[in-house]
């Protein structure tokens, strides 16, 4: 888990030709992969389910942050990058059968690029919270109310992304790994322990 994660990656990336003169390593932790992973519905493959949330996650910072593994690489072909790291991390859930957390990671790179054209910056680490225990512990009525609020541009959204995802990880017995995933995100953790019991 971990570094190795992203030393898969970087190696997927590094098979693409025009791609590969700009990946470079990178030992970050991948809480965000580690959090989906110790949810039950990753249990029979938490490392496919890690490294598939990484691809995701590192498809969205080639788009819209600061990668963690292209350097120095022109816009359009951060995006070409991104848009392979999407398609493969959709494509190992496609053929492990994964419908359910196909459609929450379409959400998720839907929703994350309509916050980026709204500048609704606040709600993204709430989306990327609820999104990794939705994928690991499933879905539920609370989320999807959660994401319908986001697309909607209600303010109420972050905070109703952050209690779904804590109810849910809760409930699931993955709740201590909630706040790892939230800090490394930029999201503080007190906002996923309030009110917890």
């Amino acid at each position: 888990m971990g570094a190795g994660i992203l030393d898969q990656l970087a190696a997927e990336l590094r098979s693409q030709e025009a791609i590969a003169p700009y990946v470079r390593d990178s030992d970050e932790a991948t809480v965000l992969g580690a959090l989906v992973a110790a949810g039950p519905r990753a249990a029979d493959a938490p490392d496919t389910y890690e490294a598939l949330f990484e691809a995701i996650r590192e498809g969205y910072l080639l788009h819209y942050g600061e990668p963690r593994l292209l350097d120095r690489a022109e816009p359009d072909l951060r995006l070409l990058a991104g848009d392979y790291l999407y398609a493969l991390g959709l494509e190992r859930l496609a053929a492990r059968g994964d419908l359910e957390a196909i459609r929450e990671l379409g959400d998720l790179i839907s929703l994350s690029a309509q916050l980026h054209a709204r500048e609704e910056h606040g709600t993204l680490g709430p989306l990327w919270i609820a999104a990794a225990v939705a994928v690991g512990g499933g879905s539920s009525e609370a989320h999807e109310r959660a994401k319908a609020a986001a697309r909607a541009g209600d303010p109420e959204a972050p905070s109703l992304l952050a209690s779904s995802a804590r109810s849910k990880a809760s409930s699931e017995g993955f709740g201590e790994a909630i706040a790892d995933a939230a800090d490394s995100i930029g999201f503080a953790s007190e906002h996923l322990s309030e009110n917890r019991g």
